[in-house]
């Protein structure tokens, strides 16, 4: 387990070098997007249409922010994670199409997943969920946002964060599955405990 401070955009060497109970904080861009989101960018993506910004290196965070404009401008009051199998369907291709080298949730996300992070180069950074207040605080600014339409929790907003984490590495780019470890040692165990117990 070791520690690394990342400053987008981040490189596929980089998350490379991360390996599962890795500690990651983040400097720079990093792009909220949940299942709106997604959608859209992959139906531009289909449809040759650019997307607002370039995703090359930059983090993904499911999160539907708190938000609220003073002065003109935009805050982040709350950034909490969304559940991350939501995304499911969406993130192997939008890994593959848009080069994101971190995607940061909650929950964990499927094989499929897994996968496009070992092919592509990405991986997957659990957030602690009911840290909200934490995640805003690293949040400096309000770069942009993008599909405003959406409603402000499926919205695309674009952030500069400082030391934005602690990230832990649930998948690495070597298919090692934190979320899968875990389920199968609590499967062996209770086979184990169910043995003992004559059940």
């Amino acid at each position: 387990m070791a520690i690394y401070k990342l400053k987008t955009p981040v490189s596929e060497e980089d998350t490379r070098k991360l390996g599962v109970n890795d500690t990651v904080y983040i400097t720079g861009t990093i792009i909220t997007a949940r299942d709106a989101a997604h959608k859209r960018a992959l139906k531009h993506y289909s449809e040759g249409k650019e997307i607002p910004i370039n995703l090359e290196g930059l983090v993904i965070f499911h999160c539907g922010p708190v938000a609220k404009k003073e002065k003109n401008e935009w805050k982040i009051i709350a950034a909490g994670p969304t559940t991350s199998s939501r995304m499911n369907s969406f993130e192997s291709e939008f890994i593959k199409n848009f080069k994101v080298r971190i995607i940061v949730g909650k929950g964990g996300m499927d094989s499929k997943t897994t996968n496009a992070m070992k092919k592509y180069g990405a991986v997957y950074g659990a957030f602690t969920g009911g840290a909200a207040v934490l995640a805003a605080k690293a949040i400096k600014h309000v770069k942009s946002v993008e599909w405003i339409d959406l409603g402000i929790p499926e919205a695309m907003w674009v952030l500069e964060v400082n030391e934005f984490g602690p990230l832990t590495i649930a998948i690495d780019t070597h298919e090692n599955n934190l979320y899968e470890n875990i389920q199968f040692k609590v499967e062996k165990e209770r086979t184990k405990i169910y043995k003992k117990l004559g059940i």
